[in-house]
């Protein structure tokens, strides 16, 4: 049974199509990824699939249930890490996780035996009694996946989990998701994070404009979609320099500000040209994530 379905997801606001005939579907045990830009339409696919809101068109299941007709149901069966922590400021960790249970039909006593493990594995063993009001960023983050595991849920949906953390937490949580990963089970992930979605994804689709552009895993893209090579040019003459040489020697390039973005298949003659210009910088990198999703979906700030 795939954990989670979507086939032909349609939604509009307005008179504007915002998904717009969107399909993938999980495999178990896997991690998959939805990317895309602000306003791509990740969002409200993610509620439709959660039975929060209601497609205009499609068929969803989640967990194997229909959505939306049998979709509390399969919630039941589901973890949720939403995109902005949501735990009560009243309760200390434990009241979190205790509360949080009982949602899910759970009797105080199989809650309380799960608590502590939870929070052992969330890297907050010992804090238990302490006021979510004094925990970091980072802990509030972590407990708050701690919760989405109350019900030992079949799938999980992170909806950009480690957004605002420090380099610290976020390699924390990245390695309890593996964990998670390696005990069986399922998660949809969002993120902004490319290197997010390449250390963890196998498989990712990414959105824009209410449309999968592009589906596959991260290696499958980076090798299908860019150059292999990638060299990154700085500094206020650089501009001037793609102008009047980068298409000497870069199959393809981009200008960003004062950086210009080489991509090349052998890097070798650009960079001995480079060496000759003092006054310019350079970046040599194999192609990854990032350049796929902003040469698919642009360059341009999103709001």
């Amino acid at each position: 049974m795939a954990p989670l379905t979507v086939s032909e997801l349609r939604k509009s606001y307005g008179g504007r199509e915002v998904v717009a005939g969107v399909s993938f579907a999980l495999a178990p045990g896997e991690c998959f990824g939805l990317l895309g830009p602000n306003g791509a339409g990740k969002t409200t696919t993610l509620r439709c699939c959660l039975g929060l809101t209601a497609p205009d068109a499609g068929r969803l299941a989640l967990v194997g249930e229909p959505v939306p007709a049998r979709a509390r149901e399969a919630r039941m069966r589901v973890g949720v890490v939403p995109q902005f922590d949501n735990l009560d400021p009243d309760f200390n960790c434990a009241e979190n996780l205790l509360v949080y249970g009982r949602y899910f039909g759970l009797g105080d006593a199989a809650i309380r035996a799960r608590i502590p493990p939870l929070l052992e594995f969330a890297g907050l063993a010992g804090k238990a009694d302490t006021s979510i009001r004094v925990l970091s960023g980072g802990m509030k983050r972590r407990l708050t996946l701690a919760r989405a595991l109350i019900n030992d849920p079949d799938l999980l949906i992170l909806d950009e989990p480690t957004m605002g953390l420090d380099p610290q937490a976020r390699h924390l949580i990245w390695e309890r998701l593996k964990r998670l990963l390696a005990s069986g089970k399922t998660i949809l992930l969002t993120t902004h994070f490319m290197d997010e979605a390449e250390r963890l994804c196998h498989r990712l689709a990414i959105m824009d404009e209410g449309r999968i552009i592009a589906q596959g895993s991260p290696q499958q893209l980076i090798a299908g979609q860019i150059e292999p090579q990638v060299v990154e040019v700085y500094g206020e003459d650089a501009p001037g320099w793609a102008q009047a040489a980068a298409g000497r020697y870069a199959k393809r390039h981009e200008v960003s500000g004062e950086t210009v973005f080489c991509y090349v298949e052998d890097a070798a003659p650009l960079l001995a040209h480079l060496a000759q210009q003092p006054q310019l910088r350079t970046l040599h990198r194999p192609a990854n994530l990032e350049d796929v999703f902003l040469k698919l979906t642009g360059r341009e700030l999103r709001d």
